[in-house]
């Protein structure tokens, strides 16, 4: 029985849910492999997990121009050199893990875990092949720290590809596999009856709109843009709040004053986005990995709000530039740039072609396969 670890850490939701999907694929498919979880920074201090993700997150909400400040600055200079040391220091701890769990194979989706186990490689304490996988469309330095340790990159598409062997890297180390996506993208829903158990019309587009989420970013933007979105296009609106009660009750209130109330659903936290997903003509949302996978790999185009300074911002550059988003950005008028983005249905509908185009739906799968070999259990 191999033993794998993956390693992930709470800053956002992106890394932890590209692990969930690689250990549940291998579960399924890999009857001779066990795999674990394990918050590499929960483990080596609640404390500190607990002090870092809340200052990310209170960063990310109330000073988002700030994060983008410190993301820009941990690629070079003082603030990169600091968090590679104290990232030096916390991989001592995680050794005592590592030697206890004797692991076969390490997965790292954040750039902390990778940095610590390359350097524990690197000193010759610990040794087993280590697999790192960038969950955003653009890289960032703090990912390649260690690179000569590690053996396996797995990036969003060929241009980080390409990046990462002028930055130097080995291309054989280097797969262009995609994100880690939820098998559940890739199952067959039944439209009528997704249509009927959110009271939509089947006859009228869906349009998905994220505008909640964990940080509530640009509250009064965020409102004004989904008045916008009710105005300019004749679409169904499903507007998803997630676990932000007070966004929900702003939605919900929008809804009921709007021109159309009858076409404007209002939901909390759902597991249902894969099926809500497969009904649907377009998604807003802000520019983070996930979504933005699970949105191409669903053949939709994006409309981008909100991004958060830094790796959203640069994903939202990316995905713009290859034609599968509309930025919306903070100078546009929602209404006004609304209205002319629904003016252009042809736009549009090359934007879908290039959203199926660019989804890689296989990528958790691809990934496990150029890790583990061919699938060792019945599919």
């Amino acid at each position: 029985m191999k033993k794998v670890i993956i390693f992930y850490a709470s800053y956002g939701g992106g890394h932890l849910s590209a692990a969930k999907s690689i250990k549940q694929y291998m579960d399924n498919h890999y009857a001779d492999v066990d795999v674990e979880l394990i918050d590499c920074m929960k483990y080596i201090s609640i404390a500190l997990d607990k002090v870092t993700t809340t200052a990310y997150k209170e960063m990310a909400k109330k000073a988002p121009w700030a994060w983008g400040r410190v993301y820009a600055r941990s690629q070079k200079g003082p603030l990169s050199h600091i968090s590679s040391s104290s990232n030096k220091v916390m991989a001592i701890k995680l050794l005592k893990l590592l030697q206890e769990k004797n692991p076969d194979f390490i997965i790292s989706t954040h750039p902390f875990s990778s940095q610590m186990v390359s350097y524990l490689k690197r000193k010759e304490r610990f040794n087993c092949p280590l697999a790192t996988i960038m969950t955003d469309y653009a890289p960032h330095e703090q990912w390649l720290i260690g690179e000569e340790q590690t053996n396996y990159f797995f990036v969003a598409h060929n241009g980080m590809k390409k990046a990462l062997v002028q930055h130097g890297i080995s291309e054989e180390k280097i797969f262009a596999t995609g994100i880690p996506l939820s098998g559940k993208f890739l199952d067959h829903y039944n439209r009528e009856e997704i249509f009927q158990s959110f009271q939509l019309d089947p006859e009228k587009k869906v349009i998905l709109f994220f505008g909640g989420g964990e940080f509530g970013l640009g509250k009064s933007r965020t409102l004004a843009i989904l008045s916008a979105l009710i105005d300019a296009s004749e679409a169904q609106i499903v507007a998803i709040a997630g676990k932000n009660e007070k966004m929900k009750a702003n939605f919900e209130e929008i809804a009921m004053t709007c021109n159309r109330p009858s076409d404007v659903r209002v939901l909390a936290f759902t597991d249902k986005v894969p099926e809500l997903m497969s009904i649907s003509y377009l998604v807003v949302t802000k520019p983070g990995g996930l979504t933005t996978t699970e949105s191409l790999a669903s053949g939709l185009p994006l409309i981008l709000i909100n991004p958060i300074p830094g790796q959203e911002e640069e994903n939202a550059e990316f995905l713009e530039k290859e034609g599968v988003a509309f930025w919306l950005r903070k100078s546009d008028l929602p209404e006004l740039a609304l209205q002319n983005f629904f003016q252009n249905p042809d736009a549009i509908k090359k934007m879908r072609i290039n959203a199926k185009l660019h989804a890689k739906k296989n990528s958790t799968k691809d990934i496990c396969e150029t890790l583990l070999g061919k699938t060792k259990k019945a599919e």
